[in-house]
């Protein structure tokens, strides 16, 4: 049995360009997904957020719209409410790599506003990447990768091949013209060779021990990809 970091969110907005909040989250089917699959898998899951708060779900990712219909949607609830080490989670400052197999990070529009400019996750992320740890990021969670920073200022994940949310999903999402950044154009500015996929569909980016996805659809076979790789 091997333990898995979840390195969440602990925003429950996002701010946008007009300083307006809009609420948000992590993404269930993001946090949902692969928790059921590593569960299953006989695996341990430890929760770490910034300050050790509860990590907001995005009430958006519960709707039946967001899943596909109300009973999938019904189905993502229940999984949540068994996520039960989501209301005991660690602060980012107690986390010692050592203790975990594998680093998994949800997204939701919620690491845009924190994990994207908290130095303590980027400096978990950068030893993850550079150590060797199975790193897994998906959907708005590569944000938490533009916190990375080696000493000399260079951003670690720069090279790597990362699939991420991209701006055209974000517009059709219809927040790309209200944003006051893009993830993808961020990406691209760190140097990350940025992997775009046909919008709302499944990808899966492997390099190295990074392990990245699209969209919420991407997290079921992240989780998939991350237990193959884990052996």
């Amino acid at each position: 049995m091997s333990t898995i970091l979840f390195l969440m969110t602990g925003a429950d907005h996002w701010t946008l360009a007009d300083g307006t909040r809009h609420p948000t989250g992590f993404w269930a089917e993001e946090a949902v997904a692969p928790y059921e699959a590593f569960r299953d898998a006989g695996h341990e899951i430890v929760v770490a957020t910034p300050g050790g708060v509860v990590p907001p779900v995005d009430r958006g990712s519960l709707e039946a719209g967001a899943n596909g219909g109300q009973e999938n949607a019904d189905r993502v609830s229940a999984l949540l409410d068994s996520f039960t080490e989501l209301h005991s989670p660690l602060s980012l400052e107690e986390v010692d790599l050592g203790d975990y197999d594998a680093v998994y990070l949800p997204g939701g529009h919620g690491p845009m506003e924190d994990l994207a400019v908290d130095t303590v996750s980027g400096d978990l992320l950068t030893t993850a990447l550079e150590t060797g740890k199975l790193l897994g990021v998906v959907c708005h969670a590569p944000a938490a990768m533009l916190a990375a920073e080696r000493p000399d200022g260079a951003n670690p994940f720069a090279g790597y091949q990362v699939s991420a949310f991209t701006n055209t999903e974000e517009t059709q999402a219809g927040l790309a013209d209200k944003a006051a950044w893009l993830l993808q154009d961020r990406l691209v500015e760190a140097g990350v060779d940025f992997q775009e996929g046909e919008p709302w569909s499944p990808k899966v980016v492997v390099d190295r021990n990074l392990v990245t996805g699209q969209n919420p659809a991407s997290s079921a076979p992240l989780a998939q990809e991350m237990l193959r790789l884990m052996g």
